[in-house]
């Protein structure tokens, strides 16, 4: 569920107490800017856990127990609370006005707009269990396959398309979009994995196989592509040093270096993603 959807439902609740990271100085677990949302009963977001967020939590429910409108906290954190990233960050609270939620949720409808792409090329086992694992994470998920079959196995909720030619949806995707390719076709892994590498702006392009794989697509390139260069071409896939070839597993490993390629200081000019609320009960 888009972020703006979680927090349009969350905000719907009265009242709600903002709770904002205002200045970050030395280590922190989050930093400035980051905020959450707090009720009587439950939480949205995270200042980063730990007894930060259990003091922050208990300022903002005496606050509407108060029926008080704002508070600041000064918060060391060291052993003073049990916590030892020897920082000190300030937190703003205040009871929010409808005025409030509008601009929050303005706010959660443009990081949902930021959010980079993942393109999974292939409905198959890994592109599903690809999908379960992406559907959690602050990314829009595409699931692209000729086969109507292989899609509707998909109970993630992602968004699931039935392309007859791929190619076009890559080259229509963002730019810094991630592409996983894992087609039931190696001819038409070769043919979208060169159609990634050729927008030359992707932030991953991960192609499923084994190195001789790597090595027959690395000539067929030279044939095909003009000698395209596969030097930034993620294959084997999902490695990660183990010998495991469970579908889950493999997806496990890929995931982690998407989201690695995604958030990097070298990503492609990606606005920064880093404080988007996730809703939990309390």
């Amino acid at each position: 569920m888009p972020l703006a959807a979680k927090l349009r439902d969350f905000l719907a609740a009265d009242p709600v107490v903002r709770v904002r990271l205002t200045e970050v100085k030395g280590s922190s677990p989050r930093e400035a800017g980051t905020e959450m949302f707090v009720t009587e009963a439950a939480l949205c977001g995270t200042i980063g856990g730990g007894r930060l967020e259990h003091i922050a939590i208990e300022a903002a429910r005496a606050l509407l127990a108060a029926g008080d409108l704002a508070q600041v906290l000064d918060v060391p954190l060291g052993p003073e609370i049990g916590q030892c990233c020897g920082g000190r960050v300030e937190l703003a609270l205040h009871r929010m006005r409808e005025s409030d939620k509008t601009a929050a949720l303005a706010d959660a409808e443009a990081q949902d707009a930021a959010e980079p792409a993942v393109h999974i090329l292939g409905a198959g086992h890994v592109g599903r269990e690809l999908a379960n694992l992406f559907q959690h994470l602050p990314v829009r998920t595409v699931l692209i396959d000729q086969r109507a079959g292989e899609l509707a196995q998909c109970s993630a909720a992602v968004e699931k398309r039935q392309s007859a030619i791929p190619e076009i949806d890559i080259m229509t995707a963002p730019p810094g979009s991630a592409f996983v390719v894992l087609t039931h076709d190696h001819g038409l892994d070769f043919l979208l994995a060169s159609a990634a590498l050729e927008r030359g702006d992707a932030a991953y392009v991960g192609l499923i196989g084994s190195a001789t794989k790597r090595a027959k697509f690395r000539g067929w390139c030279l044939k095909h592509c003009d000698g395209l260069t596969i030097e930034e071409l993620i294959c084997p896939i999902g490695a990660g040093g183990s010998r495991d070839k469970r579908p889950a597993v493999i997806a496990a490993f890929v995931v982690a270096d998407v989201i690695a390629a995604l958030t990097s200081e070298t990503a492609a000019e990606a606005p920064h993603r880093g404080n988007a609320p996730l809703i939990a009960a309390q």
